[in-house]
């Protein structure tokens, strides 16, 4: 617990340290980061690969590997995330009432921000740069079998933040790997962090919802949905489907089960399900589209509505109408991405207004559920929380705010 405490003690320390900094300067050093990346890609690469031949979980290395493309994939959000003008500061709202009083609603940070992980590695380049730039600590804790990638992408932060001359604290890596740790992050160290940001599968954010008594932003599963509405275009749903299913079926935005209107299910339903069947899609169906394929496919049960596969693997179901579409989504989603295909506007509406997902689409692949995509630069995660912030957190997710009064000596009769 002193391995915890003192990490603690050095976040709140440098959280106090980096409220004085100009803006300019963070800039500088996300820019700074930028070019160490660059520098050291051979090393990263290396330190990544001791990680690829050590893990354990074969279905964890796609999100696992750092290769040239996914490092210029990082540089390339630390770069957009530099970009953006100071989140800290802003006056959100202001007003004054009929006694003249002044207020002012101003974004503040949040202050230490815990981020717990599974796998990826590019999290923690992502975590320290939106951090920082929403004038924020963060301490990391990444997978054991991301160790060595994540402790050298860290490390590489400390060292731009220190020739800068800035606390290098403001980023800090756990580079134990006792399992206690976390348990002890979540339960004793609410005296130092102000919010816990859990990203893995659903065992650790399970974990993490159970045991944590700091407030947590984050998702237990991404159970997205596609629904094929009457009217939808055969070659666009096509099209979003198989991008939705298999561009990357790892990700917490791949869609896993698809609803389909009874009225299109020859027309458009047959079609789609050979379509994703010849990209090595396993499909798990229920049995009135068995009947059209002779009962040759696998039958839907009960589990797979609530399963969450990241993997080519996906559930279709015969809807009535789009009423019993989104009674389906209320009833097994999990509020992160749902999305329809439709030409209709007024069904669009119905959807988009109806279903509780965090983030709702109209004729879009679920793939684009990301903070990078949303044009936030990069994300810290993506929060399915009823309350603020939802869907991707980025830097404007990661302030808070105070409300600043002022007068001239108004006394309240």
């Amino acid at each position: 617990m002193k391995y915890l405490f003192n990490i603690g003690k050095n976040a709140r320390k440098a959280f106090e340290d980096l409220k004085p900094i100009k803006h300019n300067k963070i800039k500088k050093v996300l820019d700074n980061y930028n070019k160490s990346l660059l520098k050291n890609k051979r090393k990263i690469i290396k330190e990544n690969q001791k990680d690829v031949k050590n893990v354990k979980r074969k279905h964890l290395v796609d999100r696992l590997i750092l290769d040239d493309k996914r490092i210029d994939a990082i540089r390339y959000s630390i770069n957009e995330i530099a970009k953006f003008k100071n989140p800290v500061g802003r006056i959100l709202e202001k007003w004054e009432r009929p006694n003249k009083l002044r207020i002012k609603k101003v974004s503040t940070p949040i202050g230490v921000v815990g981020v717990i992980y599974e796998s990826r590695p590019n999290v923690t380049a992502d975590v320290a740069a939106l951090s920082l730039k929403s004038g924020n600590c963060c301490i990391l804790r990444g997978g054991s079998e991301a160790l060595n990638s994540n402790k050298l992408l860290a490390n590489l932060f400390r060292d731009v933040l220190q020739k800068n001359n800035i606390n290098k604290n403001c980023v800090q890596f756990i580079n134990k790997k006792d399992r206690k740790i976390v348990d002890n992050l979540l339960s004793k160290m609410n005296k130092y962090i102000d919010v816990i940001v859990p990203r893995g599968g659903k065992g650790l954010v399970a974990k993490v919802q159970k045991f944590s008594n700091i407030h947590v932003i984050g998702h237990l599963e991404g159970l997205c949905h596609i629904y094929v509405d009457q009217s939808a275009n055969l070659k666009m749903a096509k099209k979003i489907i198989i991008n939705s299913k298999m561009r990357r079926t790892s990700i917490c935005g791949a869609v896993e089960t698809l609803l389909i209107d009874e009225r299109v299910l020859k027309s458009h339903g047959i079609q789609i399900i050979n379509s994703l069947m010849k990209l090595g899609c396993e499909v798990r169906v229920d049995g009135k589209i068995n009947k059209l394929f002779k009962n040759k496919l696998k039958f839907a049960k009960e589990k797979d509505w609530r399963t969450e596969y990241l993997d080519a693997i996906i559930s279709i179901k015969t809807v009535k109408n789009i009423q019993e579409c989104i009674d389906h989504i209320l009833k097994y989603g999990t509020m992160h991405t749902d999305s329809i295909i439709t030409n209709n506007s007024k069904n669009a509406e119905i959807f988009l207004n109806s279903v509780n997902s965090s983030i709702a689409m109209h004729n879009v692949s679920t793939q684009f559920a990301d903070g990078g995509e949303f044009g936030f630069g990069g994300e810290i995660g993506i929060s399915t929380n009823k309350l603020p912030p939802r869907g991707p957190v980025g830097i404007n997710q990661l302030t808070s705010y105070k409300y600043i009064v002022s007068g001239s000596g108004i006394t309240r009769q």
